[in-house]
């Protein structure tokens, strides 16, 4: 009898749970960048599909690599960079797609972006957003004369102290040997030492490396040339109205001439994901027109969405939207860990830099 009345009891109360409506919404764990994903969508989505989305965020490709081979696990959406993805799905972190759970994707991929896709095939990634890394300066504070479309700015010395470079491994390195000619994605030795030299010859006037405070802190003085992402440069340009922040004329953007990195940030399906179906509901989502252009909107910078980037008031494209012959001075960053010795070569470069005291 009175193990009757305790599963009596417990039908009860899960009865009451259902008709109270407080049982437990289905979770998307989505592992992204800040400030990456438009709230307006992400409530769009749990509406639609009756669950939550919970975020996590990360700073760097190599702060997420690190913890998901330290077993962090959970998660059921990853946005990695798309040089990582063949490693990461060579690693077993990641899984396989099913195309037919998401049909807005290749129904509405734009065309024009397929010579900056590293898969065109999606064997494992959805395209999210591309970013092009360039300079976030403050125009009144750059010197005068200074060329901000170059990488030799960060050496001039009257901006000692009021520079930052970003801490990512492929970025930096990969600045230093554009600034030199030399691809992005380079594995020759003697050119990663000169590189090297380059961007220890930079650091006597980096303040530090990062990936998220350049942002705020060009807008507030504190940095005059901060290397960064698109996505990033444009928000405080364009300000946000929502938030009462104000546009900023004062700050521009700049591509070098050099060269810059274009890279693709991937939507992937966690191996072992705990809500799979969900995550193929949120890649089909964001393919959606209306749902990208919303997205655009608010990450300023794009989603390869065709109906979402036609749908975008025409000044606004034109801010994000590189023309072809900007696209052209650019570098997709590609993977190079199946290259004998190249990841080696490339952290211990790193590590130099790094310990390295600026003179």
């Amino acid at each position: 009898m009175k193990n009757l009345s305790l599963g009596a009891a417990s039908a009860a109360i899960a009865a009451s749970l259902i008709l109270t409506g407080c049982e437990k919404k289905p979770e998307l764990h989505i592992y992204t960048w800040s400030d990456y994903i438009a709230p307006e969508v992400i409530e769009g989505f749990e509406a639609e599909n009756g669950c939550t989305v919970v975020i996590d965020t990360f700073d760097s490709n190599e702060t997420m690599y690190a913890k998901l081979k330290a077993g962090g696990t959970g998660y059921d959406i990853i946005m990695p960079s798309s040089y990582l993805v063949e490693l990461m799905a060579r690693e077993g972190l990641i899984s396989a797609l099913d195309h037919v759970k998401i049909p807005n994707v290749r129904a509405n991929f734009d065309p024009a972006f397929a010579n900056q896709v590293i898969d065109p095939a999606f064997t494992y990634s959805v395209p999210y957003a591309v970013t092009y890394t360039g300079f976030c300066y403050a125009k009144d504070k750059v010197p005068e004369g200074a060329d901000v479309e170059s990488w030799s700015i960060l050496a001039n010395p009257a901006l000692k102290s009021k520079v930052t470079l970003l801490d990512d491994i492929r970025e930096v390195i990969g600045a230093g040997l554009m600034s030199l000619g030399y691809s992005i994605n380079s594995t020759n030795p003697a050119e990663i030492d000169a590189a090297v030299e380059q961007v220890l010859a930079w650091k006597k006037n980096i303040r530090k490396f990062d990936a998220e405070s350049y942002k705020t802190e060009v807008a507030s003085g504190a940095t005059w040339v901060g290397h960064g992402y698109s996505t990033d440069i444009v928000q405080v340009i364009v300000g946000d109205e929502e938030e009462g922040v104000d546009p900023r004329d004062d700050i521009g953007f700049a591509l070098p001439k050099e060269g810059f990195s274009i890279a693709f940030d991937e939507m992937v399906l966690a191996a072992n994901a705990p809500q799979p179906d969900l995550a193929y509901r949120f890649m089909n989502y964001i393919y959606d027109g209306a749902n990208a252009k919303v997205n655009m909107e608010y990450i300023c910078g794009p989603n390869p969405v065709k109906p979402g980037i036609d749908a975008l008031d025409a000044d606004y494209r034109s801010l994000i939207i590189l023309t072809p012959e900007q696209v052209a001075r650019g570098q997709v960053i590609r993977a190079i860990d199946q290259i004998p010795g190249a990841m080696e070569l490339y952290n211990k470069a790193w590590d130099r830099i790094k310990a390295t005291d600026a003179k």
